[in-house]
């Protein structure tokens, strides 16, 4: 005799358990690049400080609900969990209940902030109105003011897409992959095509509200925080320049916020993908890509002076803009009370807010090394690099191997009278910004 087993409804904490761990793979989420106050009728804002930068020890976000809308999905990608063929616990969230969710997690001071994905269910524009629904509900009628980034749906209609924007912060449509051919073999059923069109209309639709709030002091604001993606490094043997490239290209077509890169993950066995090892995921090449990334957009490099077809990764033992430097110590010694500020941003030790100081001070006076590290330079790495008034920090051989032995070496031999002078990597959390990476 046959017999039907019927599945109990799951609770909203067995609902978010499952649906929060499913977004973990999901890094392209970030609650900065918005400034809105409330207006005194609801709850929440996006005021500077009121979002909360919290970050994990692998610089993942924190301070939003991070979750999927469903793990439901009718694609079948080769690397995703959620993937159609995969035997996983499937549920889904209704609008309310992550309404509920969001409201009931910021008032106990956990969030300042929502992330929504998802997975595909039924088809792209059905979840792209549920995510809709959601939005519009939390907005108008729980009055929610706070940050909402969210993903747009590839394939979805424009108008679903439009509708959205007005209602978030911050949308993102993941690349998944640096090249058509790797999207090809391990997510055959999307399209470079689909992906790239949100990408563009969302680019269109802010450029066109740009033009209407400047002439409609009130008009409503169309994803003001920008747009983002997400590229999974590792599934596929694309090199460093490659991606590099891709990125670069995104940012000049797309004029993207940010281009998140996440390590592969092994969660799925499959032929298509890297065999399984015991290395686990390479983040230590997610985190070169980063900075690198963040020598594209703050640094005025580009992806060619990093990196070429006969040099196509980045060295592991050293950070992208120390490796250029190493290359071209044909431009160095830098003089600091002359250089302006584009090749200060080339110099080792030098970030972007010192050089800034450091061409504020110096119309006060000529700088010495004590005054660039009350500046915040990384002397440890900007003395191979620098003079001050003509003369280096002490005498140095301008010598590749030379320097980098002693960039390496953390027990560097400096000269007496050198020694009380403390050196220090400035902290993640020194300026709430993620600076330290690459000076």
């Amino acid at each position: 005799m046959e017999t039907f087993r019927i599945q109990k409804e799951k609770t909203l904490y067995e609902k978010l358990s499952i649906l929060s761990d499913a977004a973990k793979y999901d890094v392209a989420c970030t609650s900065s690049g918005i400034k809105r106050s409330g207006d005194g009728t609801g709850i929440g804002n996006c005021e500077q400080a009121g979002i909360c930068h919290s970050f994990t020890p692998d610089g993942r976000c924190v301070s939003l609900l991070k979750i999927l809308f469903t793990n439901e999905c009718i694609f079948d990608c080769k690397y995703c969990i959620n993937r159609a063929s995969n035997d996983v616990e499937r549920t889904s969230f209704t609008p309310d209940e992550i309404c509920r969710l969001v409201i009931e997690f910021y008032r106990r001071n956990y969030i300042e902030g929502l992330f929504l994905s998802s997975g595909v269910w039924k088809s792209p524009d059905y979840t792209m109105r549920l995510i809709y629904e959601t939005l519009l509900r939390l907005r108008r009628e729980y009055r929610f003011q706070g940050y909402i980034h969210v993903k747009a749906i590839p394939g979805a209609s424009q108008d679903l897409i439009r509708m959205t924007g007005f209602l978030a912060d911050r949308m993102s449509v993941n690349v998944e992959l640096p090249t058509a051919e790797s999207l090809h073999r391990l997510a055959p059923h999307k399209s470079r095509k689909n992906i790239l069109a949100p990408m563009r209309y969302v680019q269109k639709k802010r450029e066109e509200n740009s033009q209407e709030l400047a002439l409609y002091r009130h008009a409503p604001r169309f994803v003001p925080a920008g747009q983002s993606t997400q590229m999974i490094i590792g599934a596929t043997p694309e090199s460093d320049y490659q991606i590099m490239r891709v990125a670069e290209s995104l940012y000049q077509k797309f004029e993207l916020k940010r281009v998140f890169y996440s390590a592969f993950v092994h969660v799925n066995e499959d032929s298509a993908l890297p065999s399984r090892t015991d290395a686990g995921p390479p983040l230590l090449r997610e985190h070169r890509l980063y900075q690198a990334d963040w020598l594209l957009r703050y640094y005025h490099f580009s992806a060619s002076e990093l990196l070429s077809e006969k040099r196509p990764n980045f060295n592991l033992v050293l950070d992208p803009k120390c490796d250029w430097a190493l290359g071209h110590l044909e431009y160095f010694p830098v003089e600091v009370n002359r250089a302006d500020y584009r090749t200060l941003l080339r110099v080792p030790g030098i970030g972007y807010t010192s050089a800034r100081r450091i061409v504020r001070a110096r119309k006060m006076g000529s700088l010495d090394f004590p005054d660039l590290k009350k500046m915040g330079v990384v002397l440890k790495r900007a003395l191979y690099f620098v003079t001050c008034k003509g003369k280096m920090m002490y005498p140095t051989r301008m010598e590749e191997d030379y320097i980098l032995r002693n960039l390496l070496d953390p027990r560097e031999n400096l000269p007496r009278g050198m020694k009380e002078i403390s050196y220090r990597q400035m902290s993640f959390f020194d300026n709430g910004k993620e600076e330290w990476m690459i000076r």
